[in-house]
């Protein structure tokens, strides 16, 4: 499966809070990059961090020793049982998180 695959088949597209914020922080180009990356991520549902997610979190980091906004992307994707699309080949270790890797 491609990623164009996944975005564009997938009607339930989510992203975690920690990774909406890291995106938006980019230093864009240009007003129309960022208009373009805007408009894309109005098609994902925000996953908020609630209670489950920050018991996940601690347990995550507790377990395998990764860095706190790792622990939350993570988190989010187990407790809504969603597949984590990243390029971050370090988090296989986490047995129990369903990864598409982009490498």
């Amino acid at each position: 499966m491609t990623v164009d695959q996944i975005l564009f088949t997938d009607d339930s597209l989510a992203i975690s809070v920690i990774s909406y914020m890291e995106v938006l922080g980019y230093n864009f180009g240009s007003k129309d990059e960022e208009r373009f990356i805007k408009d894309m991520l109005d098609c994902f549902e925000i996953l908020y961090i609630d209670d489950e997610i920050a018991h996940k979190v601690i347990e995550l980091r507790k377990k395998y020793k990764i860095k706190l906004p790792d622990a939350i992307i993570c988190a989010t994707a187990i407790v809504n049982d969603a597949i984590l699309i990243t390029n971050d080949t370090d988090l296989g270790i986490i047995k129990e998180l369903k990864i598409y890797s982009l490498k």
